[in-house]
């Protein structure tokens, strides 16, 4: 009877522990796709767009959980989401996001975003790198004058 108890116990605390984690995934993931829209808005040259993402991105930051993700590292995010949503003009925003990609990049490699594999990609004229959740080229640092400016560095799965 012993012996039953304490395999089921540890099954539940397995199926608590996997729920956990999905949890943890679904919110970083979130995170993720707003970061997605604002490199999208960026790549379109579109200031008042980026600036509506960005703003989105602050607001999955802020109801992550702690336990997830460390308070520096969301107040980082944040910081450089909020950069983005207050400046007016495209080349602002563009400066701010390098340091939020270099930052989202780290992020991903510690969580699982998607099912599907995310992308590194760089530009050697922005020396900038940014993820993507597909392997065509959309620079978001040079939009529509460079839209296709850069490579793939690598693939986080």
């Amino acid at each position: 009877m012993k012996k039953y108890i304490i395999t089921a116990a540890l099954s539940l605390f397995s199926i608590l522990s996997l729920s956990a984690q999905s949890k943890k995934d679904a919110q970083v993931s979130k995170l993720y796709q707003n970061y997605i829209a604002i490199k999208s808005a960026l790549a379109s040259d579109d200031a008042d767009k980026t600036s509506k993402a960005a703003t989105e991105f602050i607001k999955t930051a802020s109801a992550i959980d702690l336990k997830v993700v460390s308070e520096g590292n969301l107040n980082v995010l944040r910081k450089d989401a909020s950069a983005i949503s207050d400046a007016r003009n495209v080349a602002a925003q563009r400066e701010t996001f390098l340091n939020l990609s270099d930052n989202m990049i780290a992020l991903t490699k510690q969580f699982k975003l998607s099912d599907k594999p995310v992308y590194v990609q760089y530009c050697p004229m922005a020396d900038g790198s940014w993820l993507s959740n597909e392997k065509q080229i959309v620079n978001p640092y040079y939009g529509k004058s460079m839209l296709s400016c850069g490579s793939v560095k690598s693939e986080i799965k």
